[in-house]
């Protein structure tokens, strides 16, 4: 697929890259932060807020929507971009990650998953035609294979079947993407490097994958229980063995010192559910680490949350947010979940300014001391 990943900079120090991606629904400036709307929805969020803040993709997954309201009806109602409101790209995660979180309903086959639904117990067989099938439905904008997530702690035994299993299910989704021309209509598929903390496994898992030529890829099986040092090391052993010219994923993370160094590994793509999940629970973000506003000492608080995050939550002081935590009110979540995805969407804005300027190895590195230097004062 040429011209659809363009590498614009290289930082001089680390392995950083400011790219470009196009898709059919806009371009995605790289490295990006992705908010997750599992549903179809960020919660709490409108596209509308979305977009003033900078989003220029989202996550929706597969399996949630497949199971509720079904990939059939979100077809009929002219796609998941027509059915959610949001006219920018969509990627569509595959699931592997949701089924294997449910190990205790579902059984992993050599021709794909058959497993249990959450909601009521159905009965339900997910296989790369499955997935394949129901990502064009969505009319995903990139679409993910399907794959096995292995746990951590695992046998290297194991983790070599989930690799094996991968590699292939990997081949026939992007066989199956090329017969249905979700590819040829411009769609991407993204392979998904699994390996565990084998790194050898990662190794082997990348150049195979990179031989089929994929438009993009995602390095898998990362914050899935192992301590941060070891997850920054499973990324560190993938990355080198990716293609340059092909935008690289990693799934369901971070912290925003952990995006910033993975970025400094040569990351272009990010999500997770943290900045909303936290918002919740008032918990916000700023560049001196984390505040969680239902301390008292925020109770008259007259400061915005952070200096320099200019959207619609900046004009409500630190007291009178506080003051709708504790009350419960929902205006709470949508403030501070508007807040936190745009701290997120700052974050890797200023990432990309700085590769273009070619400072961000000492700029990364000043500004996570400086997170991680307030997060230890509170």
């Amino acid at each position: 697929m040429p011209d659809q990943f363009k590498l614009l900079y290289t930082d001089p120090t680390t392995s950083a890259r400011r790219g470009r991606l196009q898709t059919l629904h806009g371009t995605v400036e790289t490295p990006m932060f992705m908010p997750v709307g599992t549903q179809g929805t960020v919660k709490a969020v409108t596209p509308v807020q979305l977009r003033e803040i900078g989003t220029q993709i989202l996550l929706a997954n597969t399996y949630h929507l497949n199971l509720r309201p079904g990939s059939g009806l979100i077809r009929e109602l002219g796609g998941l971009h027509n059915f959610m409101g949001w006219d920018g790209p969509i990627l569509t995660d595959s699931g592997g990650f949701q089924v294997f979180s449910l190990a205790k309903l579902r059984e992993v086959r050599e021709d794909g998953v058959a497993f249990q639904s959450h909601l009521d117990g159905t009965s339900l067989f997910l296989g790369p035609k499955e997935i394949m099938a129901i990502q064009a439905d969505l009319g995903s904008d990139i679409a993910m294979v399907l794959d096995e997530c292995p746990p951590w702690p695992c046998s290297r035994e194991a983790c070599e079947a989930a690799v094996t299993r991968s590699k292939r299910w990997a081949a026939q989704c992007l066989e199956l993407a090329w017969e249905n021309g979700f590819l040829a209509a411009g769609h991407h598929v993204f392979a998904i490097v699994q390996g565990s903390t084998f790194d050898d496994l990662r190794r082997e898992a990348a150049e195979s994958l990179s031989a089929m030529d994929f438009p993009g890829y995602a390095i898998g099986g990362v914050s899935v229980g192992e301590p941060e040092p070891e997850m920054i090391k499973q990324v560190a052993a993938t990355t080198p063995f990716l293609p340059v010219e092909k935008p690289r994923y990693t799934m369901g993370l971070g912290t925003p010192p952990q995006i910033l160094k993975m970025i400094a590994l040569g990351v272009d793509l990010f999500d997770c559910v943290m900045p909303t999940r936290v918002a919740r629970h008032g918990l916000v973000f700023t560049p001196d680490g984390p505040i969680n506003l239902r301390n008292l000492k925020f109770r008259s608080d007259p400061r915005p949350i952070a200096e320099g995050i200019d959207n619609y939550t900046a004009r409500f002081s630190r007291a009178y947010l506080r003051h709708l935590v504790l009350a419960g009110e929902m205006l709470a979540g949508t403030l501070l979940s508007l807040h936190n995805l745009h701290f997120f969407l700052d974050l890797t804005a200023q990432a990309r300014a700085h590769i273009e300027g070619g400072d961000f190895g000492p700029w990364h590195k000043a500004w996570i001391e400086r997170y991680e230097a307030g997060d230890a004062q509170r």
